[in-house]
């Protein structure tokens, strides 16, 4: 199943690369459109780029564990799918990447290794958590974006990527609680530490 979705997100890879201009399609946007367009990807690419360091941070502790080597890979190989369409809708639209990209890298290198040292179970609370409050961000911009003209082809575009990526995401949830993540000592502890961490950083990542 993870695998199809994989192969999934990489359609609209292809669809970036070979049927949007290397400019911003979206000229017909006001400022205010625009700057909310700006926000999504900013945040998204942000977003992304942590997900990618949580599961080398995850795979740096776990990654002999024959058991949860291939799990931590695939889900890995997912968001590496994710980042290559938000890189390149981020080119294309000319926005500007957060200045917190470099904060995002370690904090999510630390945040995947940290917890894979506490073990498998906190490991996978850390997936959950932060898969939980994204699933709810993607959620929150697909609503946001109904504002935006819906015949523009690149809000058009978007949309579809998003509804992708969050099904993705809640996907990895699902598989983060089949592998005993609540299971994880001071499961709700962490859990509210992470998921709050998450929240600033997406504030944060719209703004800067």
């Amino acid at each position: 199943m993870l695998r199809g979705r994989v192969q999934a997100s990489a359609v609209y890879l292809n669809k970036a690369s070979s049927t949007l201009p290397s400019v911003s399609t979206t000229p017909a946007l006001s400022h205010a459109q625009r700057e909310k367009l700006d926000s999504a990807l900013r945040v998204d690419q942000a977003g992304e780029i942590a997900a990618n360091y949580i599961y080398m941070g995850q795979m740096m502790i776990l990654g002999r564990n024959p058991a949860l080597k291939p799990l931590i890979q695939d889900m890995w190989e997912q968001e590496k799918k994710h980042l290559q369409v938000m890189d390149k809708l981020q080119l294309q639209h000319r926005v500007r990447p957060t200045l917190f990209t470099e904060v995002a890298k370690v904090a999510g290198f630390g945040l995947g290794a940290a917890t894979a040292l506490m073990g498998k179970e906190a490991a996978m609370a850390c997936t959950e958590a932060v898969e939980t409050v994204i699933g709810e961000h993607y959620d929150d911009q697909l609503k946001e974006m109904e504002s935006l003209p819906s015949g523009d082809p690149s809000v058009a575009l978007l949309r579809d990527v998003i509804r992708e990526f969050r099904d993705d995401e809640l996907e990895h949830l699902d598989i983060a609680v089949d592998h005993n993540a609540q299971r994880a000592p001071a499961h709700a502890l962490l859990s509210s530490v992470i998921g709050a961490g998450c929240k600033v950083a997406i504030e944060l990542c719209k703004r800067v």
